[in-house]
């Protein structure tokens, strides 16, 4: 096994999977990643199973020293990476050597990067996840963010890996990330308690992402959403991506620390392969929602899916042929270069 020092945590640092599932109806929340796009394809550049677990980092990054060797890449938002002081590429895969030290520097675009290690991070599953649900001090190392001078144990690296595979997101698959953005949503399920201009309203205008915006939701604010009769309604159970409106008539929007059960009207649902962009959103982004039908989310779920099985075959079929190491010395500094040579 192999283990990484956290020796600044940056804003806010988590362990994170795919989610705790099948614990809802005693009320603990699924948790888990919120941008799962970034989260699947970390792991696969790494060799992992796409639902391993890995850092979920939130606009300020940690500077993590590496005690062995190991195999990492980087995904979702650019934070700026930087290895020993040096830029480094993302949706790739980098070698890291003991004793180096990854740090990140400003936002470029979105908020949130994912830093998947290979053989992912090796510490006990609380209800069959090691996501972190820090409302309850649930999962992850200690139930929290991670802290300064906290050891976190990865995986071995599988013998040969640094030599025999490298790997790369195609640019087309690479997601960009606005500060406008569209997120397609399915109306319902209360969204008759809402008036016909009410509707119309939401899926017209533009809402603006306030400060109020984090792992359980992010509250919206623009043109008032109308309802019949107000928006409270007998509780019942909410989705990553249900879009509330309270009686004020502002948006909220429930995402992976949501709570398990609400009593506020759902207007609309938004479909999953957007909820990554909502993820990446700061204060000040601004959103607009368009209506598609279920067959039509179907559809592109069924699409992102299909990328994801080219992507491991991308991936997986990237062999090395030839391997060649150089000392490069740029402006009184040295620098191992290793240059490898594909075959696809």
């Amino acid at each position: 096994m192999g283990e990484i020092k956290i020796k600044n945590p940056g804003l806010l640092t988590l362990i994170q999977d795919k989610g705790r599932y099948g614990y809802q109806q005693f009320g603990v929340p699924v948790s888990g990643v919120m941008d799962s796009f970034s989260h699947r394809v970390a792991n696969i550049l790494v060799g992992n199973d796409e639902n391993e677990a890995l850092l979920e980092v939130t606009i300020l990054g940690p500077e993590i020293e590496f005690m062995n060797d190991s195999l990492i890449a980087i995904t979702g938002g650019d934070l700026s990476p930087v290895l020993n002081g040096n830029s480094i590429p993302m949706w790739e895969s980098i070698c890291v050597k003991r004793g180096d030290t990854l740090g990140f520097g400003q936002i470029k675009n979105g908020c949130r990067s994912y830093i998947a290690f290979t053989g992912g991070i090796q510490i006990e599953k609380v209800m069959g996840s090691r996501s972190t649900y820090v409302k309850a001090k649930i999962g992850g190392l200690h139930g929290g963010s991670l802290k300064s001078g906290d050891i976190l144990t990865i995986g071995d690296l599988k013998d040969g890996l640094t030599s025999t595979k490298y790997r790369k997101l195609p640019n087309e698959n690479i997601p960009t990330y606005s500060k406008d953005i569209e997120v397609r949503v399915i109306l319902g399920p209360q969204d008759d308690y809402f008036t016909e201009k009410g509707i119309d309203k939401f899926l017209s205008a533009e809402y603006k992402v306030t400060n109020e915006c984090d792992r359980m939701g992010y509250r919206l604010e623009g043109e008032v959403i109308e309802h019949v009769n107000g928006g409270d309604i007998i509780s019942d159970g909410i989705n990553f991506g249900a879009v509330q409106i309270p009686s004020h008539g502002q948006p909220i929007i429930m995402m992976a620390d949501r709570q398990t059960a609400g009593g506020y009207t759902k207007i609309a649902n938004v479909i999953s392969i957007d909820l990554p962009k909502i993820a990446q959103a700061k204060p000040g982004d601004c959103i607009k929602f368009k209506k598609v039908t279920l067959d039509e989310a179907q559809g592109l779920l069924k699409e992102i899916e299909e990328d994801i099985t080219t992507i491991k075959k991308s991936c997986s079929n990237a062999n090395v042929i030839k391997t060649s190491e150089f000392l490069l010395r740029v402006n009184g500094k040295e620098y191992n270069v290793k240059v490898e040579e594909l075959i696809n």
